[in-house]
């Protein structure tokens, strides 16, 4: 298949958990950034919107893992192993919703320890400026909350030390894309 298209998924994965994550946000008048963890969105017995809550963490999930062992691992062969581990993780986490109680825990400690080696590994592998900031960001925001420096709902750092992941992931897909269209011409 084009490379083009693999790359996109790059774009299209992160992007699928926001939007997905959003209308449920939008959709749950009980939901609180001061109260909650955005898991709380896909508790199967709790929530009406954990149904396209969870459907959009495992179709993230996998549209990031198809990235990562496709045209991502031509681009950064350490770091892809590293993403598809974070991408697979992330499908745990919609999988094993909080009404598995521990071992939600355990697989969303998981995602976010791994998304921090990803982000680590890609730094060092490609050099990203971007990627580690999404390590310092992401280690910031975890230390800070568990630290007690601010007062939140989990969903707070869930976010903080995501979203520059989610920009490291879709810049290196953009680079790609545009690398395939260059060297298509």
């Amino acid at each position: 298949m084009d490379e083009r298209i693999w790359s996109l998924l790059g774009v299209i994965g992160p992007l699928t958990a926001y939007i997905f994550v959003g209308i449920s946000i939008a959709s749950a008048p009980w939901f609180s950034w001061w109260e909650n963890a955005l898991s709380d969105l896909g508790h199967a017995t709790r929530s009406d919107v954990a149904p396209y809550f969870n459907f959009g963490l495992a179709l993230a999930g996998l549209l990031v893992l198809i990235y990562s062992v496709t045209v991502f691992r031509r681009h950064a062969k350490y770091s892809s192993l590293f993403l598809a581990a974070s991408a697979f993780s992330l499908q745990l986490i919609a999988v094993f919703d909080e009404v598995y109680g521990s071992l939600h825990f355990a697989v969303s400690v998981l995602f976010f320890v791994s998304i921090g080696i990803a982000s680590a590994a890609y730094a060092i592998e490609r050099r990203s400026l971007l990627a580690a900031i999404a390590v310092v960001v992401g280690l910031a925001s975890w230390t800070s909350y568990w630290a007690g420096i601010y007062e939140a709902g989990i969903a707070v750092p869930e976010v903080v030390s995501f979203t520059p992941v989610a920009s490291w992931v879709v810049w290196s897909a953009w680079k790609i894309y545009r690398g395939a269209l260059i060297g298509r011409k």
